[in-house]
């Protein structure tokens, strides 16, 4: 087998390195580059466990590297962002006193997001019931929410989803919507692929086809109604399965 053992750790540690930089620009504010950074990370995140598969090889080493690997990637980046976003966008935090003499205390609640996520990882670490789907929203799809957001604020001529975005009553609720959905009993498809038959992966079909018409169309805009849709699709999914028995 010789180094294509190796392969998976070493894609993982990718995806650490890559979370690592989107959390040094996420401090800093550029929010261009941490979401290239933190996309890079899920996207390879997506493929340790391809090529684990395609090599054979599987243990618990490569299980817990990956989750440390998405606890900095899909946890604490988005906890960062969620806390710039809360707090006094002016401010320059040169100390740590500067943190706790804030005029409000309202960014650290953004936090509470990193902790749900490290919650959820450690979880699916014992769950052996997310083998064929998730248990819970997958830590990638909250991180691409959140990192969505500065960008759309940036970017975005609405003026409604700007107010929106700014709004700190919005942002406390995603951050405890989220919080709650990594960690919920909410069961939803995963989009690996076993085979390619359309009846098998509609709802993978559905959302791929509308994830591609929503990028180009109205672009950063179409990563929080993916991650809608995505929740809604599975909700649907979970309905007609009940109907079914």
């Amino acid at each position: 087998m010789g180094i294509k053992i190796y392969i998976p750790n070493i894609i993982t540690l990718g995806n650490l390195f890559c979370g690592t930089l989107a959390t040094i620009f996420a401090v800093d504010g550029y929010f261009e580059l941490t979401a290239l950074f933190v996309s890079l990370g899920i996207f390879l995140d997506f493929f340790d466990g391809f090529f684990a598969r395609i090599f054979k090889v599987s243990g618990e080493l490569g299980k817990q590297l990956d989750s440390l690997a998405d606890m900095v990637t899909s946890g604490v980046v988005p906890g960062i962002i969620l806390f710039n976003l809360l707090g006094n966008k002016d401010q320059v935090l040169h100390e740590i006193k500067d943190v706790f003499f804030m005029p409000t205390k309202l960014p650290l609640l953004g936090l509470l997001i990193t902790l749900a996520a490290c919650y959820r990882l450690a979880k699916f670490n014992l769950d052996t019931r997310q083998s064929e789907s998730f248990i819970g929203l997958p830590t990638p799809a909250m991180s691409l929410f959140v990192v969505s957001l500065p960008l759309i604020k940036m970017y975005t001529e609405i003026e409604f989803v700007k107010n929106l975005i700014s709004n700190n009553y919005f942002l406390i609720g995603i951050t405890i919507l989220f919080s709650y959905l990594m960690n919920s009993e909410l069961h939803l498809f995963s989009l690996k692929f076993k085979n390619y038959s359309l009846k098998e992966n509609l709802y993978k079909y559905m959302l791929i086809a509308l994830s591609i018409i929503l990028l180009i169309t109205i672009k950063y805009l179409a990563v929080p109604v993916i991650i809608l849709t995505y929740i809604l699709l599975s909700i649907l999914r979970n309905i007609m399965n009940i109907n079914k028995v």
